[in-house]
């Protein structure tokens, strides 16, 4: 099924590549007055005729059409809608149902309160350039409990107010009397944090309240908390760094403990000497995913990270500096700034802003303020008795999502009226089997009458709303017009496929006929076969045009190593998972191979190494790597690191027998920084415009960028065969398949124009 964005790209395509000509044999007569184009018994308005030229005049990236020339496009157009149509080809099911699901899809966006959203975005943006701590009180209540729960809890949340009020700590009441287990140990505390970082009825309170003041009442899905603002700062805005990592996790021993802090003092010491930050990195981080990106981590803001990190970061003011050695629950760390950034402008952060005002918390205020909408925009006639009779069938059971209606002692159903949406009559069964359908368990101390009700308010709104879906196109002119230009370009992709795309791609006799009767068409210019490599400087140059001296290419990509401990050569589970990215990487680049190379401490037996590289491969071989992508190498005891702890590893090498993967590996943190080719190429080739046109070997620089090429052979200028020219054929062939097939059509629906129309459009 296409896609709606694919049938508008269709449209404009269509419009600017295979019918930039007028169509021909067309006779043009005067149209009736009113109408700009009659094509047969079809009349289109000027205001059709501008709408569509509006949105399609600009589609040629070469130049903006006139009315005039566009004016072709949209006759030829609307004669290939027309002849769709007049095979019927709108009427069928299949039609029905590509145009339904492109309704339901688009419906969406029309229906979606974007003033609402619009205000709620921009309130979020608002409250990103601030940072508020606040601390809470839960007093714990069902969503859905009785009225007399929710007010009972209520009750205790104002009286705990009053207590705060008159003066007894936060903190302490917060400790002793808060239903969020984790009050215990904050006190209540929530932290720093800004839009989208809590649930939106806290966040309210929170941007509402001056520091110090405490708030009424807060009703939430949990119960109701009392808020109470402790600072308000400016946001401090993005920030990126990198850190060297030693994990340090509850399970350790002292003496586990006392290593993992002297390793990492030392690395801090060696920084402050002025050691590469990058050595450090690979000397001792065991942080294996940023290890493999010199200690990179994701941009993070506030609330983002853990407290000790975030601090130490936000701490650092100049790119490049480090902080002292932080521990967290995961262990030691050393953080490096790379990059501040402030919060960005409202414009580059309207759409992201939308979306996450639509999925957040604040769902539900959008979801409450449509329910309204619907109820004031469409007639709805309720009928209160049926309604009681109705709610007499709800029980407890409901509650663990075991209701059935027919439990119960019931009449008819299906003829007792619960509402009437304009002349729609609801029946009580098709509801009754709806909160069968979508019941499931509450949590304690909700009430069924509540859920029960909730259940029949949501299928109400549900049906409002598919009513609002139904008349849609006529109630709304730009809803209607965007489905139409769907329905025309479902049907004009059903006719080119048909009379154009697949005719053409079918017809091999026909392909080579055009071939042989229009041959000039398909000039070969002048080329060279050639080997090419485009670097910064000759140096890089060098280091490449070494590495493809031997195939399979080495890369500069190394995957992370596994350390074993004394004697072990079995996978650990966390091992296990490390060679999970192994395995990503090499299903990810078809043309990698590995290499696997094993080492043994002195102390350990021979065939450790061996033993660990056998497991590996093990590994990779039960996820479908096959052997021939894995060379083994085992080092023994040679090779002993400084780090006494590597000599039991296994480390990986990329190669490939692709110079794409070694390009890529030296373009991963610039595009196009290095370019790689082989192959012909032409003198219209920029890489080529220094270039002198001779065999042999040769180096240019040119803007800062070296060029290093090999021309084996110069081929002289000749027309393409049709084997090298096919696509061009199959391309050109179809603009003539859809000529012929054009004029006939015209033949068939002459079209008029109204010139005088056509006279104010011009203007």
């Amino acid at each position: 099924m296409l896609k709606p964005l694919f049938i508008f790209c269709l449209l404009t395509t269509f419009f600017f590549t295979s019918c930039r000509k007028p169509a021909p044999v067309q006779q043009i007569i005067p149209a009736e007055s009113g109408a700009l184009v009659e094509i047969g018994s079809e009349k289109f308005s000027p205001s059709d005729f501008l709408d569509s030229y509006e949105k399609n005049k600009a589609a040629d990236s070469v130049k903006t059409l006139t009315a005039e020339e566009y004016l072709n496009l949209y006759t030829d157009l609307k004669i290939k809608v027309l002849q769709a149509k007049n095979e019927g080809r709108d009427t069928t099911s299949a039609f029905k149902e590509e145009i339904g699901s492109y309704k339901e899809q688009l419906a969406k966006n029309f229906l979606v309160d974007k003033a609402l959203v619009e205000k709620l975005a921009n309130e979020a943006y608002s409250r990103l350039k601030q940072e508020v701590r606040a601390s809470h009180i839960l007093i714990a209540v069902a969503e859905d409990a009785s009225p007399a729960d929710t007010l009972e809890a209520y009750r205790a949340a104002i009286a705990l107010r009053g207590r705060l009020e008159e003066g007894s700590d936060f903190g302490d009441m917060a400790s002793r009397f808060s239903k969020d287990p984790s009050a215990v140990q904050n006190k209540g505390d929530l932290g720093y944090f800004t839009a989208f970082q809590t649930i939106y009825p806290i966040e309210n309170a929170a941007y509402s309240l001056a520091p110090g003041k405490i708030s009424q009442p807060v009703r939430s899905k949990t119960g109701y908390h009392l808020i109470k603002v402790t600072d308000k700062r400016n946001n401090r805005g993005m920030v990126r760094v990198a850190h060297i990592m030693i994990r340090q996790d509850s399970t350790a021993t002292p003496v586990q403990n006392e290593l993992s802090k002297t390793a990492i003092f030392e690395a801090y010491d060696k920084l402050q000497n002025g050691a590469d930050w990058n050595a450090i990195v690979e000397a001792y981080s065991n942080d294996m995913q940023s290890k493999k990106n010199q200690g990179l981590l994701p941009m993070f803001g506030t609330g983002q990270m853990v407290p000790e990190i975030e601090e130490a970061a936000f701490g650092l003011s100049k790119p490049g500096s480090f902080s002292k050695p932080v521990f967290t629950m995961y262990g030691w760390h050393i953080v490096k700034l790379v990059e501040k950034r402030g919060i960005e402008s409202y414009a580059n952060m309207a759409t992201s802003l939308r979306q996450k005002v639509v999925t957040d918390s604040r769902g539900k205020v959008l979801e409450q303020a449509n329910a309204l909408r619907l109820r004031k925009k469409i007639k709805l006639e309720e009928f209160p008795e049926a309604w009681k009779q109705v709610a007499a069938l709800a029980d407890s059971s409901i509650l663990n999502g075991k209701w059935d209606y027919a439990k119960a002692v019931s009449g008819d159903w299906s003829t007792l009226r619960l509402f009437t949406i304009g002349q729609k009559q609801y029946y009580a069964l098709e509801f009754l089997n709806d909160v069968k359908r979508q019941q499931k368990p509450k949590p304690k101390g909700s009430s069924f009458a509540v859920v029960f009700k909730k259940h029949y308010d949501d299928y109400v709104t549900a049906k409002l709303s598919d009513y609002e879906k139904a008349n849609l196109e006529e109630t709304s002119p730009e809803f209607k017009s965007v489905i139409e230009e769907i329905k025309e370009g479902v049907l004009l992709s059903q006719m080119m496929e048909e009379n154009v795309w697949q005719k053409s791609l079918a017809d091999s006799v026909g392909q080579v006929r055009f071939y042989e009767k229009n041959k000039t068409m398909f000039p070969l210019p002048e080329r060279v076969k050639a080997s090419l490599i485009s670097a910064p400087d000759t140096q890089t140059i060098n280091t490449i045009r070494k590495t493809l001296s031997q195939s399979p290419y080495k890369l500069e990509r190394k995957g992370s190593e596994l350390l074993f401990a004394e004697g072990v050569n079995d996978l650990s589970k966390s091992q296990t998972e490390e060679l999970f990215d192994l395995f990503a990487i090499m299903q990810k680049n078809p043309d990698y191979l590995v290499e696997v190379a094993g080492y043994h401490a002195a102390s350990e037996p021979e065939s450790v190494s061996a033993s660990r590289i056998k497991n590996v491969v093990k590994y990779l071989n039960s996820k479908n790597i096959s052997i021939v992508r894995i060379i083994e190498k085992d080092y023994g005891s040679f090779r002993q690191s400084m780090e006494p702890a590597r000599n039991r590893r296994i480390a990986f090498q990329f190669y490939s027998n692709s110079r794409k993967d070694v390009e890529k590996v030296y373009n991963s943190e610039s595009t196009d920084n290095v370019i790689i080719r082989d192959g012909y190429f032409t003198k219209e080739n920029p890489l080529l415009n220094k270039v002198k046109w001779q065999t042999g070997e040769q180096i240019v620089t040119e803007n800062g960028k070296a060029t290093w090429i090999q021309i084996d052979a110069i081929e002289p200028a000749r027309l393409k065969t049709f084997m090298e020219a096919r696509g061009s054929v199959i391309n050109a062939y179809q603009k003539e398949l859809e000529k012929q097939w054009l004029s006939n059509l015209h033949q068939k629906y002459p079209v008029k124009v109204n010139e005088q129309e056509l006279e104010k459009i011009k203007r």
